[in-house]
């Protein structure tokens, strides 16, 4: 422990000293997003070393472990393999109508998104077992390592993106080719998330089903043939997809800051240009101190408020941070209180998914007690719930903006500043997020390896806390992503000219409803792909019971590969129908009917996956911790209260960790291919006049 202390200060030492090295020496400012990438991935190795270097004390444990990850790995590899397959007939299609520096770009975006995916999810894996064991020596310990295990998510996502992106500027010049990069990481991140998505809730919905509804059989029971792709699932669906798109949404803001930046040049002066960047360098500083600073600090300390003090010490780091750069950079204080008003916009939709999706508050509290009812009642009073959780978030959103944009005076730059400021906690968001599936894992680990009964309860209780803060990541990614949208629009109609949309004929306002429908097309396709896939897995866990009794006795092990590879079959074959909408959409509308039918049906698309999303979200957490709820009275146990928050669950799955999820990228990968192609739209004919 003394030593990694004393690495951790040395690195801090050592970065620090270079910026101001490379500073005072007249290096160009693109030396500290490199300096500060390379930090963020070392510190990320220190935490690695911490965790894979300690030995195991439970085989058994270790066992189960071991089967998780040779699983997840092969899940991943055909995963890669699938999109990569792809990413040839995508290429040729940016080459035709983009040119060679974008293909290369959207290329590097794809590998680059691929690979912070696989690695975080490696490394997840290889800690939740290190926090099962870890469970049996004190709480503290294994908090801390699940911390870090999530820790080394969070900051390989945002080093690597800084550093190719910095790296492809250096050599390129200019931002518009960034946007290449933004497309191929989307793809990407798409990919993943509805693929991972669809693997990890058709194993759970499946094992929940037969295992605990039908067969009264605890959660994790070894006897439940589908518990091994469930767990798998947690790490190739919650981890690589979440860290996928965490890493998407880092770095298209720094494209759109920086394609925004070049226009205002004139006005700021050519040091703006830098600006986006290193906000995110204050960003990944300020999440790395408040990671270090994620840990027990008194026996009493409860694991949300643990999190919460690494929460603001970020986010005053940060903010303090930004209004310092915006002060020396551009001399303009206003940007700095843009970016904090981003940062408050991330902890006031925090406080509101808590509040709507968190355990032991008034709507989860209310749907757990509809289940006593009957299932009916437990799906209409989480859908009343979640139909209204949005709005403070978007109103939130919306006001900060404003206001933003009058305090500086009526720039784009107060609201880019907006933007940034909400990717600022990315780090320690991510972190938090990883943490959820890695306890989770921990949890079943222990159950099936035969751990103490108390590891296995004190692990279940971080599970909990673990599933609301996956909520807020994904909340805090689509206040993020809504943010973001602001600033698309902007850039999208100053590149293709039509800075105002016709409202008298019917063309806008069609195209409008067109993109207001295609999140509930793409939520569709995602949500019905994963019932097919539940179904078979269902079938699977079913027969296993029926052919062989004595897998329910407890006398032998049920076949784990069989359910693996139905989940794995399934979720590779149906995630490319929507990546495929996704993408070729925006092209195949802008090129025949113009930027303004484009632009009208960005909108659309955007204002109703930002609804839609965050409803998701919130309802399908609130149903799976109001299950928790009733889950926590051993005298419920096969109760209809049991079986209806079962139900609520299963329901709620797919629409929080595939529907919801895939949104969120889908209104990313929709606005960055529309700015891809912008500006080569005024030389196309079209069709309506």
């Amino acid at each position: 422990m003394a030593s990694n202390r004393w690495l951790y200060l040395f690195g801090l030492l050592l970065f620090g000293g270079l910026i101001i090295a490379a500073i005072a020496f007249g290096f160009s400012l693109w030396s500290v997003p490199i300096l500060v990438g390379l930090f963020a991935i070392y510190l990320a190795g220190i935490f690695v070393s911490r965790i894979i270097f300690r030995k195991v004390n439970s085989q058994e444990m270790l066992d189960v472990s071991e089967d998780i990850h040779a699983a997840a790995r092969v899940y991943m590899r055909r995963q890669v393999r699938t999109i990569l397959l792809t990413v040839p007939f995508m290429a040729l299609v940016v080459g035709f109508f983009m040119g060679w520096r974008e293909t290369i770009a959207f290329v590097l975006g794809v590998c680059t998104s691929i690979s912070a995916g696989y690695l975080g999810m490696s490394i997840s894996v290889r800690t939740n077992v290190q926090t099962a064991d870890q469970a049996e020596e004190s709480f503290s310990s294994a908090f801390r390592t699940a911390v870090f295990g999530g820790g080394v998510m969070g900051l390989l996502v945002t080093g690597l993106s800084l550093l190719v992106l910095t790296i492809l500027f250096l050599i390129y010049q200019d931002p518009d080719v960034l946007i290449g990069f933004g497309v191929g990481g989307s793809l990407a991140a798409l990919f993943g998330q509805i693929g991972g998505g669809i693997f990890t809730k058709s194993a759970d919905v499946g094992a929940d089903l037969v295992g605990k509804v039908e067969e009264k059989i605890p959660e994790d029971d070894p006897r439940n043939a589908a518990v091994i792709a469930d767990l798998v699932g947690d790490n190739v669906g919650d981890c690589a997809g979440r860290g996928a798109d965490l890493f998407q949404t880092f770095s298209d803001d720094i494209i759109t800051g920086s394609v925004v930046c070049a226009t205002l040049v004139s006005i700021y002066g050519s040091d703006v240009i830098y600006l986006p960047i290193l906000l995110q360098c204050v960003g990944i500083v300020s999440s790395a101190i408040g990671i270090l600073a994620t840990r027990q600090w008194s026996k009493e300390q409860k694991p949300t408020s643990i999190f919460n003090v690494g929460l603001w010490i970020s986010s005053i780091l940060s903010s303090l941070g930004a209004l310092g750069l915006s002060y020396w950079l551009i001399d303009d204080l206003s940007i700095g209180v843009a970016v904090i008003l981003g940062v408050a916009t991330m902890l006031i939709t925090a406080a509101t998914t808590r509040y709507y999706a968190g355990i032991n508050h008034t709507p989860v509290n209310k749907i757990a007690a509809a289940s006593h009812r009957g299932a009916a009642l437990t799906l209409m009073t989480g859908t009343a719930f979640g139909l209204r959780s949005p709005i403070i978030s978007l109103l939130t959103i919306i006001t900060a903006i404003m206001l933003a944009f009058k305090i500086a005076g009526g720039t784009i730059l107060a609201i880019l500043g907006v933007n940034i400021g909400t990717d600022l906690l990315i780090g320690i968001i991510m972190a938090s997020d990883a943490f959820g599936p890695i306890v989770d894992n921990a949890a079943g680990i222990a159950k099936i390896g035969k751990a103490k009964r108390k590891v296995f309860k004190s692990l279940s209780h971080l599970d909990t806390i673990g599933n609301t803060l996956k909520a807020t990541t994904k909340s805090y990614a689509m206040a993020s992503g809504t943010v973001t949208a602001f600033v698309l629009f902007a850039t999208f109609f100053t590149i293709t000219g039509n800075t105002v949309l016709d409202l008298i004929t019917p063309y806008s306002i069609g195209f409008i409803f067109v993109g207001i429908s295609l999140p509930f097309l793409m939520s569709s396709l995602v949500i019905g792909s994963t019932a097919k896939a539940a179904e078979l897995m269902v079938d699977a866990v079913r027969d296993q019971f029926k052919q062989n009794p004595a897998i329910i006795e407890g006398k032998t092990k049920p076949n784990y590969t069989h359910c693996v590879d139905i989940a794995t079959k399934n979720a590779l074959r149906e995630m490319l129908l929507p990546g495929g909408i996704a993408f070729l959409l925006p092209i195949v509308v802008g090129f025949l009917f113009g930027g303004a039918a484009l632009g009208a049906l960005l909108i659309g698309a955007v204002s109703s996956s930002a609804l839609l999303g965050a409803y998701f979200n919130n309802t399908g957490t609130a149903f799976d911790n109001a299950k928790k709820t009733i889950e926590e009275d051993h005298t419920l146990d096969g109760s209809l209260a049991h079986a209806s928050a079962v139900v609520g669950d299963t329901y709620g799955d797919p629409l929080k960790d595939v529907a919801g999820p895939s949104l969120l990228i889908f209104m990313k990968l929709i606005g960055m291919t529309s700015l891809l192609i912008a500006p080569i739209l005024n030389t196309t004919t079209v069709i309506f006049q």
